[in-house]
């Protein structure tokens, strides 16, 4: 019994290993050098696929006519946006815990493109906002946590950019994004937690309820919203590897100075 408990541990321990050998920057470079292709291909093929569907072979909305189009740029790119600052939340508390620097590269590769897709998000919704509502915008819990979820973006890239000491950097940085997790949970669950006092309705796709959108709309919603989790995969990764060749190539350059001097 105890030779089988010590082997079924150590297989855990080695299944635990081999998890974490993709935070070390080689293997990560090897492995997201598989991916990237594939997931910029995808992109490319549901973007333009499911932009041509959304707004040229979707009829008007018997409601909303036309505005009913924006949907196919506002819903993904709120997901987006809210989805990103949450795996920028993880990959900032795994790199603050295990010291692997590649999370902390994953969470600042995502950072900008978090914080396009939330101002997307905000203008987009200003656009359908103003013939719906009558106006551009509100201060109703929701937008109002969107726009600080904004903020807490534009932080962590100036944060960033101040902070000369990339350790020191990574390291705020990372305290700042997990600072701002809480507005990014009110953005996705204002309207459950505010109910009345918010404009908006409930999300419109959601994995523990029916969803509220007609069949006509949802399959290249649907589409268009597999595109921009691939178009993120695409360019998170494009970023990261870019980050570390600038670090391999400085260290190099550091390096060929101290044997110079030397």
């Amino acid at each position: 019994m105890s030779g089988a408990r010590r082997s079924a541990n150590s297989e855990a321990m080695s299944e635990n290993r081999s998890l974490w050998r993709y935070a070390n920057p080689a293997e990560f470079m090897r492995v997201s050098g598989v991916i990237l292709p594939w997931a910029a291909g995808a992109a490319l093929v549901l973007l333009l696929g499911g932009a041509a569907w959304g707004l040229f072979f979707v009829p008007p909305d018997y409601r909303q006519g036309e505005t009913v189009r924006i949907m196919y740029v506002h819903v993904p790119a709120a997901m987006m946006a809210i989805n990103i600052y949450f795996i920028m939340a993880v990959a900032s508390a795994v790199g603050l815990i295990r010291r692997h620097h590649v999370s902390f590269l994953v969470a600042k590769a995502a950072a900008p493109i978090g914080a396009g897709l939330t101002l997307a998000a905000i203008v987009t919704g200003a656009i359908w906002g103003q013939p719906t509502w009558g106006t551009w915008w509100v201060w109703d819990p929701k937008l109002t946590s969107i726009l600080i979820m904004l903020f807490f973006y534009l932080g962590y890239i100036g944060l960033w950019a101040a902070v000369d000491d990339p350790e020191k950097a990574a390291d705020l940085s990372g305290v700042l994004c997990l600072t701002g997790v809480v507005f990014a949970f009110l953005s996705r669950y204002a309207v459950e937690i505010f109910g009345d006092q918010t404009l908006h309705q409930p999300a419109s796709l959601s994995l523990d309820a029916e969803t509220n959108v007609a069949d006509v709309f949802y399959w290249p919603l649907l589409v268009t919203i597999a595109g921009f989790y691939a178009f993120f995969i695409a360019l998170v990764l494009l970023r990261a590897r870019t980050e570390i060749r600038l670090r391999r190539a400085r260290a190099l350059k550091l390096r060929r100075a101290a044997m110079e001097t030397a």
